[in-house]
């Protein structure tokens, strides 16, 4: 019998990998994803301070309605690149998490940078 590989395990191996090369400073902090089979949330992070600067994600009150497929996910990146964008962030070091960067990972990248941040 043929034994099925646990793809959650398998992606915080490579977002470990991922991790060990990737920092968020205070001048240009990490862009973290994070993907649920429903949802999708990012947060702007100053690994530096250990702070949260930004955060932004599908469970909030007006795009909770949205389904969880690539649009609401380039809306999710238009609006965490907005809010970065009003706390004076312009660039940023891009972390998928361990996600393919494909589907709605992709969206949101593309939404982010055509709002205006830079990574």
């Amino acid at each position: 019998m043929v034994s099925r590989s646990d793809s959650n395990k398998q992606r915080l191996r490579r977002h470990k990998r991922v991790r060990s090369k990737i920092f968020g400073t205070a001048q240009r902090p990490r862009f973290d994803v994070y993907r649920s089979e429903n949802n999708i949330y990012v947060q702007i992070i100053d690994d530096e301070a250990g702070v949260t600067l930004v955060s932004a994600s599908s469970t909030e009150k007006e795009y909770k309605a949205l389904p969880g497929n690539k649009e609401t996910a380039a809306a999710i990146g238009k609006l965490a690149a907005e809010r970065a964008l009003q706390k004076g962030i312009t660039e940023v070091v891009f972390d998928r998490g361990g996600y393919l960067y494909h589907g709605r990972v992709q969206a949101l990248a593309e939404a982010a940078r055509e709002a205006g941040l830079k990574f």
